[in-house]
This record gives structure tokens, sequence and C-alpha cells, in this order.
């Protein structure tokens, strides 16, 4: 993942970043070769968990499904290659040199009933085990394979390329969890890579899979991250100048991590990439696959269809796409950007997965995009709901002949754009405090928050969590009061001029326009109609806010949301005049709104900073995050919180003079300041 300045210029998430500046030079180097593997013993028993882990890790019981009902790859060659016929290849972690935890998530691990924390040896075992240098009594190491149409183009074998499935383990509940490795080393599915995952973008996907389950989104969900002194070669800047990284590696936790692509591997040569899936013709894989998925992810369906498949599978389709309406509708509610939504990461069963060049925006903007290598806004913010709506269409295709696609055509018709609207709309109900009423124009009232957020630059978090400290009261001097701190969450002068500074090259612009009346057919190889109009809106903005004032943006500013706050007045009067005690209702709403809207989000400053500690060798503050991200809905009211609270009036104050910021850490709920703007995963 590397972060992208606007000018062109890459830089990577875990590079210290002196405010938008590259940092000094890159080191070179080979990948360093790991010690020989030789306290895995090829069938691991009870003994392989020794010392104080051996009550802790021993207890996991594997009982591994997955690999007794679908074919395995009857080849254990370990290099990159097609794999026809099978959905798993077995596979062996490669070990790294002294593994060391970065954090862990006590609240993941309880899934599989590791209720102790894992403190001094534990810990020292758990970056042993959960490394892959030492494997977990009954676990099965294995890659899956799957395909995928990546930016819309299908890609033919995709598969685990840095994960390994562990195995299945029975919680003491009685739950089914499939456990796995990502960044352990190479697959059969690893094509030019080296499976394998360094710190800073494990640091990612460790935090975000927590945060995203915190905030009440369906996700996969992430047990450990541990690095290593371990290193491969990886290209910051993509100029030649490689670097040494740390090897490191995530435990990931769910039901499945099977993916729409799963089923794509019996597709056949695409007409326009010519590429097909390795197990074309197999549809007795396809109905295996569909007889396992159902039967051990949807057993009700399984039960009420059981005499007729197609009943069977139509259940079963009809059930993914309202998950995944669902599952997009939470995300457009939180300001989450997935980054690529490509069918391989799309959930079976409905879960956020793969957290790659995700995002969740600041400043509100529909156009959104947070993934810096999607030059054209296929993964936009505003386009996600439409995209997991088409991926669900090709999976559909996928399903065919055991699903025949005019029942799952109209299926996704009937089901996906209700049910994701119907969702949303109770979503956004909820964060508006409006708990009792549910009218018409409710959908408007939304539309319209959103375009006064979009042109006041209003901080998407911020915003709605302001919102419940606003009581509708007409004095004008509270009214007062309350505009001002809703400004204070509007894009700065300086905000927006970095969001609206022109991207190209005024002459390489003016190329363009020529080549593109001259010569159509030339320019729509070359570049694209929309990248024009955004970059000429870009330049009109920017020319605008020459003419503008600091005084003259705050008023605008007040003005809007003066407006939009009267239609929300009115709104909360119709939902007082339905009730009998108004304090009482006040209460219930403010409590709803802040269990709705939460206070901290992993915002990508917020992850820099604990990368760049992280790489230091300081795991604190990836530990301190967690905490954070575990309870995003409190006002916390400890020491720390005032010590925030104190930078964040400095921040403001030096905001307001043109100061240069100098605390060592913004609060996590502040607005991010002005460098992070420069940064873009992709």
């Amino acid at each position: 993942m590397a972060a992208v300045l606007r000018s062109g210029r890459c830089l990577f998430l875990s590079a210290p970043v002196p405010r938008g500046l590259r940092p000094p030079g890159c080191c070179s180097g080979a990948m360093q070769e790991p010690p020989p593997l030789t306290a895995r013993p090829e069938s691991p028993g009870p003994s392989a968990a020794p010392g104080a882990a051996a009550d802790w890790l021993g207890a996991l019981r594997f009982d591994n499904r997955a690999l007794r009902s679908l074919p395995l790859d009857p080849s254990e060659e370990n290099v990159p290659r097609q794999v026809p016929g099978a959905c798993f290849s077995r596979v062996r972690p490669s070990p790294v040199q002294s593994p060391r935890l970065v954090a862990m998530s006590l609240p993941a691990l309880a899934l599989l009933g590791l209720e102790s924390p894992a403190a001094g040896a534990l810990e020292a075992e758990a970056a042993l085990y959960f490394s892959g240098n030492r494997l977990l009594p009954g676990a099965e190491p294995a890659a899956h394979c799957y395909c995928g149409h990546q930016f819309g183009s299908f890609a033919g074998q995709l598969g685990d390329g840095a994960a390994m499935y562990l195995g299945e383990v029975l919680s003491p509940r009685g739950e089914r969890w499939e456990i796995q490795l990502k960044g352990a080393g190479l697959t059969p599915f690893s094509r030019q890579a080296d499976g394998r995952k360094v710190l800073r973008s494990s640091i990612r996907e460790f935090l975000c899979s927590e945060a995203m389950f915190h905030l009440g989104i369906p996700t996969t969900r992430a047990g450990t991250c541990v690095t290593s002194d371990s290193k491969v070669v990886r290209d910051i800047f993509y100029d030649g100048n490689p670097k040494n990284e740390r090897c490191t590696i995530v435990l990931r936790i769910a039901s499945t991590f099977i993916r729409f692509g799963s089923f794509e591997i019996f597709k056949p040569t695409d007409e326009y990439t010519g590429r097909k899936g390795p197990s074309v013709n197999r549809n007795d894989i396809r109905t295996q696959m569909l007889n396992y998925v159902i039967s051990t992810f949807y057993p009700e369906i399984q039960q009420a269809y059981s005499d007729n498949s197609v009943q069977r599978n139509a259940a079963f389709f009809r059930e993914v796409t309202k998950r995944t309406a669902r599952m997009v509708a939470e995300w457009q509610c939180v300001g989450f950007c997935h980054g690529v939504l490509n069918t391989d990461n799309m959930s079976i069963v409905g879960l956020t997965i793969d957290y790659g060049p995700f995002g969740f925006m600041d400043r509100y903007d529909p156009e959104h995009i947070c993934n810096g290598s999607d030059n054209a806004g296929r993964y936009a913010y505003n386009k996600q709901p439409e995209i997991c709506k088409w991926n669900l269409g090709k999976l559909a295709e996928a399903l065919v002949p055991e699903l025949p696609l005019e029942i799952s055509e109209l299926i996704l018709r009937e089901e996906y754009d209700a049910e994701f609207e119907r969702h949303y709309l109770k979503k956004m109900r909820k964060k508006l405090g409006l708990i009792h009423l549910e009218l018409e124009d409710d959908d408007k009232l939304v539309s319209e928050l959103l375009e006064t957020m979009h042109i006041t630059g209003g901080d998407f978090t911020n915003t709605f969590r302001l919102l419940s400290s606003f009581l509708g009261d007409l004095d004008p001097l509270k009214l007062e009061d309350f505009l001002e701190k809703i400004a204070t969450q509007c894009a700065s002068m300086e905000d927006l001029k970095v969001a609206f500074r022109p991207q190209m090259d005024p002459r390489q612009l003016s190329m363009m326009l020529m080549l593109a009346q001259s010569n159509p057919q030339l320019f729509a190889l070359i570049g694209t109609k929309a990248n024009i109009n955004k970059e000429l809106e870009r330049i009109e903005q920017f020319s605008k806010l020459q003419q503008l004032t600091a005084a003259d943006l705050l008023s605008r500013n007040k003005r809007h949301w003066k407006e939009w706050l009267q239609k929300y007045r009115v709104r909360l009067e119709k939902e007082i005049e339905s009730v009998s005690n108004a304090d009482v209702w006040n209460a219930e709403r403010v409590k709803i709104m802040n269990s709705n809207n939460p206070k901290y989000i992993l915002r990508n400053y917020i992850a820099q900073n604990a990368i760049e500690a992280a790489e230091n060798g300081d795991f604190t503050e990836v530990r301190e995050v967690l905490k954070r991200l575990e309870n995003p809905f409190e006002e916390t009211e400890d020491l720390t919180e005032v010590q925030e609270d104190q930078e964040e009036e400095e921040t403001v104050a030096a905001a307001a003079t043109c100061a240069p910021v100098t605390s060592s850490r913004l609060p996590y709920s502040s607005k991010p300041p002005l460098w992070a703007s420069e940064l873009c995963v992709t």
C-alpha cells in the first residue's frame, strides 16, 4: 500500500512523512532467508504446544470440514501454477526470524475460546504459533483457489497468494471459525509475488478488521499481528530504489473466507480477456461447493428446501443478495470505502473482507476515491452500492446451471435495491435521532444533509456526532453557538485549496482538450472524458477559492448549515409531538444517536502515526489505537482524553493563525491535519 501525493509522488503509508515531503533515501537489499523450520513436526500432536501456552493454545479444537468437503489438489508442489479440479492446495507456512507480537485482539481471540490474556510467556508463544513458525495441533495449512473480476475484467485464477487456511476451530459455544495466516509465505497462487506482507499493510488490516466489527459492521476479524526480523524487498517509490521491510503476519478469523470468486473457477473462456477458470466444465465441483456452503453457512435454507435444489439455490442467492446490500449500506453510513471491490474480495456470507487500500472519508465527498490506483473512480464511495450489485450479477453467472440466470437476475432486480434503501434509511434515521416516526420525506432530509456536508466540506464522522447536541432551539444565541461548532468541522480554506489543486500540467490539459476535439477515438484510448471534466472542475473551484476570504467562507458555511438545521428542527418537532414527555424523548434520542455515530474511526493519519511508531520498534501506539477503536461510540473522560482536548484547542488556535501544529499527537477524534490530505493508499 502506498501513500500517493497529489503531485504524483508516491509514498508508502509506512514511510515517515514529513508533512508531504519524501523521506530520506531508501535502503536496498535482498530478502533475508529465515532459519529452517525445525520446530514443526510433520504430524503435529498435543506436544506441538509446549510450555506456558500448552493449556491456552492447545485447547483449540480443530474440525476442518472444508478440507473434507471440497476437493484437494493432488499435487503438493508449492510453486506458482494453475490448479485445476481443486478448491484447496496443501501448503506449509514459511518461518520467519525472531517473531514478536505487535498487538492482539482479545475479543477476536475469545471467539476461538482463547479467553486468557496472552501476557509474558503466552505472548511469546502467540508470536511463535501465529507467525506460522510452529503449527497448532490439528491445523492443516492450505491455500484456497478462486478467480475474480478485477476492475471489471476477468483475471482468471487468483487464489490465496499470501493467505493460508489453518483450519476450522470449534468454540466452546459450538461455533465454527476458520482461521488464516495472512503473509505466511508462498503458495501455488502467489504468481510473481513472495507470499509476504509487511508491517504497514498488516497493521492497517489488523486495526480496520477490529474497528469495523466494533462499529457493528459485518466483517472478518483479526486476532493477532506478528512481525519479525525477516525482510522482503519493496520498491516504495516505484522508482528503482527498493527497501527492506519486515515480514509481518496477521491471524484472520471468519466463519469462512469463501468468496464470489470461489465460484468463478468454473468460468469458460472470457470473450474479452481470453482467460478462463482452472476448473472449467467441472460442474460436479460447483455442485459440491454449493452443497458445502449452503449446508454449512445457511443450514436453515438447506433444511427448508432439501428436496428441491433449484429453490434451495435461489433462496441462497436471495440471502447473499440481502446480506451484501445491508453490508454496503452500513459502509455508506460510516463513510467507509473498500477500495478494491473485485469479485474475489466479496464474501459469500456478506462480510467485509480483504482490507487493502481502504479508507474512511474525512471531508464528505460523494466521489471520494480511497485507492490511488483507481484512476477511473470505479470504486468511488458513491459507486459502491452499484458495484456490489454488479458483482452479485457475476456470482449469478457463476452459479449457472445450478441456478438458472433468469431466476437469479429476477431476484437481484427485486431484492437488492429495495434492501439497500430500506437498511440505509433505517440506519440514517438512527444517526439523526428520528426514532419514533418514519416519514416519507426523511430520505430527502438525509440527501439535503449530505449535500450541505458536500458544499461546506463537512467532516463526515464528526458532523454526525455533533448533531446529537443540536436541541432545535430557536434562541439566536444558542443557534449561533451551534453554528460556530459545526463550522469547525467544515473544510478550511487550506483544506479546500489542497483538495481542488489542479493535478495536470496546463499544457498537458490543453493538448488533451485539443485531442478530444480533433481525434475522439484516439483520445478515448489514452484518456477519459470524466477525468478531463474533473480537472476542469478543479481548476474552476481553485480559481474561485483565490477570490474568497476566510471570513467569506465561514459566513457561507454558516448560511448553508442554518438552512438545513431549520428543516431538521421542523422534523424534530414532529417527533416531539408524537411523544408524551419531551425530556425523556430527547435523552433517548441522544443515546441512540451517540450509539450510531462513532466518535472514533480509523482515519488514515491515525493509522500512519501508529505505523511509523511500530516501524521504529514501538508498538504502544498500535495497541492504544486498538483500545480506542474497540469503543468507538464512547465519550472517554480519562487523563488521555483531557490531554487530547487540550491538544485539540492548541490545534484550532494554530490553524486560526496559520501557525504550525507542534503537538506530538492529535486527538483520535480530530479532523485530520493538513498533511494527511496528501495520503492516499494504493
